[in-house]
């Protein structure tokens, strides 16, 4: 009888201990599942991806896949000054929607697209990534980053550095790019020959 006792003790201890440990297991990942919400972990990861796929599609030459990750309304912008605020009607070293995009690409893969003969590349870092706007409805977002690209052509290196701000519109395959700002912290500088690609 004592030996059967203290068995029931034990199983009732048991019982006892798992049931406290199981609230205990649920709270932390409730916490955990808040603090990924809160912080945007998962987006802001989303986010991270597409801006480095990007990168890797223009250092790659992948001109098409670039052009790609543009929604159908898409525009890529670099102003040619910082205070400017649209880049309707007023100078811009890029103001380009998807059709002017594919000129360029047909421009850069053209047979006699003698500028591109000479052996060239870009690399291209990205970070301090940042979500400043969500659209909780929409899931529409507003991300800042920066950059640093170098460029090798014709045995000489240029360096270009700034911060792109991208608009982004969730879809059903993901997020592509309303508008991509680019502002180049040297874009008033001295160049020998004009950019032929995006930066």
């Amino acid at each position: 009888m004592a030996r059967k006792a203290r068995t029931a003790r034990k199983s009732v201890a048991r019982k006892g201990a798992a049931g406290k440990a199981a609230p205990r297991k649920r709270m932390a990942a409730t916490a955990t599942a808040a603090a990924k919400a809160s912080n945007g972990h998962d987006t802001l990861r989303e986010v991270e991806q597409l801006l480095y796929r990007q990168a890797e599609c223009l250092d790659g030459k992948r001109w098409q896949d670039f052009i790609e990750l543009f929604a159908s309304d898409g525009t890529y912008w670099m102003p040619a000054a910082p205070e400017q605020t649209t880049g309707e009607g007023v100078p811009s070293i890029f103001w380009e929607d998807r059709d002017l995009m594919t000129v360029r690409l047909k421009r850069l893969t053209h047979p006699r697209a003698w500028s591109q003969r000479t052996a060239w590349g870009t690399n291209h870092v990205i970070g301090n990534v940042t979500i400043e706007r969500e659209d909780a409805r929409s899931g529409d977002l507003v991300v800042r980053s920066r950059f640093h690209m170098m460029e090798f052509r014709n045995d000489t290196t240029r360096h270009f550095a700034g911060s792109y701000v991208h608009h982004l519109k969730r879809t059903r395959d993901g997020h592509r790019i309303r508008l991509q700002r680019v502002d180049m912290v040297n874009a008033q500088g001295p160049y020998e020959y004009v950019l032929q690609a995006w930066v």
